[in-house]
């Protein structure tokens, strides 16, 4: 097929844009093909998370290039979390990086929706306790005043992606025990009942602590990144929640204007 596209081409002029697309491609350095190449099979859907890649060998083979170029591109897409290596078995397409907004607070079912995947959640609390002097503190109320506790993990394609820990204030939210957590989301509940008038957050990497990597079905210790959100609604503090995300899968992103 490469070989009649090529012939038609001496003969019939192509057009100025094929032109200009021949040449970027050849001043394109070898490396930086292959790298493309990789890629575009990953964000085709013919490779899919944790995939074997073809061996450098054989991409030596495809290409023609010798094993350091092959090397080179490997490298940098396994650098920048495009693909795993595993010693001893090869090299992987790696886990890929979900994204969940900092700056808009969005509903996590609505963004796992918006990227094409199946969102999913399972509740493993629903309870009333009374606030211990930091989270009283919190909430600008007197120490061992009732508040509600959920504990909801998230999961996007079934992999577990979000453990939210959040504590309300049954004076914004009086139904919140009521709700069906595994049906609908603590935040979407919020939203209809405390429309949010101000929020402040923070974030920071901590090694998850063992009860935490069960829930995230990950190692203890793992690196996660941990956003904690303060919400307030009718000039009360609303809910405060604690949001562990696997380092590995998740990144923030934001914009401003």
């Amino acid at each position: 097929m490469l070989e009649s596209r090529l012939s038609a081409a001496i003969i019939i002029a192509p057009p100025e844009s094929s032109l200009n697309e021949q040449s970027a491609q050849a001043s394109t350095p070898i490396f930086q093909r292959i790298k493309d190449y990789l890629v575009g099979e990953i964000a085709s859907g013919r490779w899919k998370e944790g995939d074997l890649v073809p061996s450098e060998q054989a991409l030596v083979r495809q290409f023609g290039v010798s094993r350091m170029t092959v090397n080179r591109a490997v490298r940098e897409l396994t650098a920048e979390q495009v693909l795993t290596r595993r010693q001893g078995s090869g090299t992987y397409v790696a886990p890929q990086k979900y994204q969940a907004t900092l700056v808009e607070i969005r509903n996590i079912a609505d963004e796992v929706r918006a990227r094409g995947h199946r969102h999913g959640s399972r509740l493993h609390l629903l309870a009333s306790a009374p606030a211990g002097e930091a989270l009283a503190l919190q909430f600008d109320l007197p120490p061992d005043t009732p508040l509600y506790h959920s504990l909801v993990v998230h999961f996007e394609n079934e992999v577990p992606i979000q453990l939210e820990d959040r504590w309300v204030n049954p004076a914004c939210a009086p139904d919140y025990l009521l709700q069906d957590f595994n049906a609908i989301t603590p935040n979407e509940h919020l939203m209809a009942v405390a429309p949010l008038q101000g929020a402040t957050w923070a974030i920071e990497s901590l090694g998850a602590p063992r009860e935490v990597a069960e829930l995230l079905a990950i190692e203890a210790r793992s690196p996660c990144l941990v956003l904690k959100r303060k919400t307030s609604s009718g000039g009360q503090v609303a809910s405060s929640v604690t949001m562990w995300h696997p380092g590995h899968l998740m990144q923030f992103t934001g914009s401003v204007g």
